[in-house]
């Protein structure tokens, strides 16, 4: 089955950490740039970072930028973002997606575009005392 599987939410206090993890299966992770996306109850998803794939390079949604990091492991086959001093707003479901090949990723941070793919169960994150 070709999917994602996101793993690493939970239940954290304003100002903590988690690391967010995304598993490719069924496919080769090397040959797709990779969205992170987020819905929260009420709200439309939205895309929170990308990350290209032969040059690595990385976008990030303003409210994120300095405290999420997104990397990439084509070994592991994984995707990861690491989320730093979160804050109550950061509460949602997180999702990781494919960008389709002939598409730029920055449109994950940038547009309305949504023919992404692989889409997996998604993660939950509560930043909450």
């Amino acid at each position: 089955q070709v999917q994602f599987v996101e793993s690493g939410g939970g239940l954290v206090q304003p100002g903590g950490s988690l690391r967010l993890s995304c598993a490719a299966s069924g496919f080769t992770l090397d040959d797709y740039a990779i969205g992170w996306f987020r819905q929260a109850p009420g709200k439309e998803r939205e895309g929170v970072s990308s990350i290209g794939t032969s040059d690595g390079r990385t976008y990030y949604k303003d409210s994120v930028k300095g405290r999420f990091t997104i990397s990439r492991d084509n070994a592991k086959n994984t995707v990861y973002l690491q989320m730093n001093s979160l804050k109550p707003e950061d509460t949602a479901v997180y999702f990781c997606a494919a960008v389709p090949p002939n598409i730029h990723p920055i449109v994950v941070v940038t547009s309305t575009f949504d023919e992404y793919m692989y889409w997996g169960q998604g993660t939950q994150v509560t930043v909450s005392t």
